[in-house]
Order: structure tokens, then sequence, then C-alpha cells
């Protein structure tokens, strides 16, 4: 049988397809310019997030393999790209641990909740704690390139470089909240009362 794709799908594969070039351009450790494409590219890829969202609501395509796809590309992007910059030495580690073990322990509880016949909804938190992941991880790909040091010089670049470190702050922050809310409206799912296989 011929697997069928709408245009909000192949938009998610495609920016599934393009995380290997992204990261094999971040660790390429090309000289001057390198960084910057890495950063458009990564920025184009975040931004197709909301393209294939308005695709499928726009032309009434929502599909389960859609909803499955889109959410899991996103963590492989941020995952991908937290990952590459601990391999460059940008961040430590365990920021990196923070981010990625928020996104399996939620992704947990969002498949105990759906095995209950419970859906909870993406919250504020949530899509904020994203929008500031994503300026992060751009931040700290480009802050030591030596494009930015031409335009800002060394005072402006010392000063874009605390930036970053205050916006991945706020993320990890946000983090951190969006996971304690997500858990708290989760908290009937966690709590139970659970059927047994033989009901009551």
């Amino acid at each position: 049988m011929k697997l069928r794709m709408n245009w909000a799908n192949r938009v998610t594969v495609l920016r599934m397809v393009f995380i290997p070039v992204f990261v094999v351009t971040l660790l390429a450790n090309m000289p001057d310019w390198g960084p910057v494409w890495a950063a458009g590219l990564f920025t184009l890829l975040a931004i197709t997030d909301g393209v294939d969202g308005y695709l499928a609501r726009s032309r009434n395509e929502v599909t389960t393999f859609g909803k499955f796809l889109d959410p899991l590309a996103d963590k492989l992007l941020v995952t991908a790209a937290l990952v590459a910059l601990v391999d460059l030495g940008s961040i430590p580690a365990w920021i990196a641990l923070v981010i990625i073990s928020r996104e399996f322990i939620v992704s947990g509880l969002r498949m105990v909740a759906i095995a209950e016949g419970k859906v909870i909804a993406a919250s504020n938190y949530g899509k904020v704690k994203t929008v500031f992941q994503i300026l992060a991880i751009i931040a700290f790909i480009i802050k030591d390139s030596a494009p930015l040091v031409r335009l800002l010089g060394v005072q402006g670049t010392a000063l874009f470089a605390s930036a970053s470190w205050l916006l991945m702050g706020v993320a990890i922050a946000l983090t951190v909240v969006s996971m304690v809310d997500y858990f708290y409206h989760a908290r009937d799912v966690i709590t139970g009362p659970w059927e047994t296989a033989g009901g009551e």
C-alpha cells in the first residue's frame, strides 16, 4: 500500500532529515561564517515547526502521524543542538541533561496519561520555554563567531555572551517550571486510581 503524506507531514519529515546536516555544519568547525550558517539552518528548522502546524490546521489535515512526528522532530532538533554544543565545549553537560531529561519525563507522563484515556494540553509555560530554548541555542552557536566579533567589537561581544547566558538561564528555569506545571495538571494520572486488567 502506498504511503500518502500531506504537506504538513512532509515539512516535518524534511525538518528531521536536515537535523544531521545542521549538526555536521555546527561541528565542522568551519572558520569565519561556519557558526552563522549553522545558526541560520537551526533557525530555519525551528521556524518550520510553526509552518507544519499552520499547514495542518489551515488545510484541515491534522493526522495522528503528524501529532506523533511533530513533537518528536522538535525534541530531536533541540537535543541534537544541545549535544553538539556540549561537544564543542560551549555549554556544560548539566544544562543539556536538565533540558533533555525534562523532555523524557514529560513524554513518559504523556504516554501514561494517554493510556489512562486522558489528554493533557500543552501549557503556555511549555510554549514560552521552547521559544527561550531556541533563542538561547542560537545565541550560543554564534556568540564566539568571528562575524559577530567584527560586528559588535570586543565589548559588544562580551555583552552578547552575557545575554546568551541570561537567555539560557531563563530557558532552564522555564524548563523546570513547565515540567512542574505539567505534573500538576497530570496529578490525577499520577495518583490514580488505575484499573487492573480485570477491572475493579
